[in-house]
């Protein structure tokens, strides 16, 4: 401002240039965030989904008889985990992940959902999930 009170033209250009540069960094900032809560989403949903064919194929590899408890967590949102003979598949909020167990061998389709918990059990005829 000058003494009688008028902004310059320079003034208002700076100040125009620094709000635009504020307002791309603020839309930068806030797309790497939601960028990294659903990476830190889809990482969740992986550890869980190999967490559970891990159990499963600790079963897999005792004997007849052996027995695991399993309990998935019901934090983590709505999930629903699909048990195909040797294929699990995760479906949650509209996306969907897929690991494979080898030599496993399961008769029956079975389907996990997030905070139950369940019993799985090594028989003669495979394993089988309760």
């Amino acid at each position: 401002m000058d003494n009688k009170g008028f902004i310059s033209i320079e003034y208002l250009f700076s100040l125009f240039i620094v709000i635009i540069i504020a307002c791309g960094m603020l839309f930068y900032a806030s797309s790497a965030i939601s960028s990294d809560f659903s990476i830190e989403n889809s990482l969740t949903h992986r550890l869980i989904l190999d967490d559970v064919a891990n159990q499963i194929a600790q079963v897999n590899s005792n004997g007849v008889g052996y027995s695991k408890y399993l309990e998935l967590p019901g934090d983590r949102g709505y999930f629903e985990i699909t048990v195909d003979k040797n294929k699990l598949t995760i479906e949650y909020d509209d996306k969907k992940g897929e690991t494979l167990i080898p030599l496993t061998h399961m008769n029956s389709k079975y389907r996990l959902i997030s905070g139950r918990s369940y019993i799985i059990t090594k028989t003669s005829d495979g394993i089988v999930i309760t």
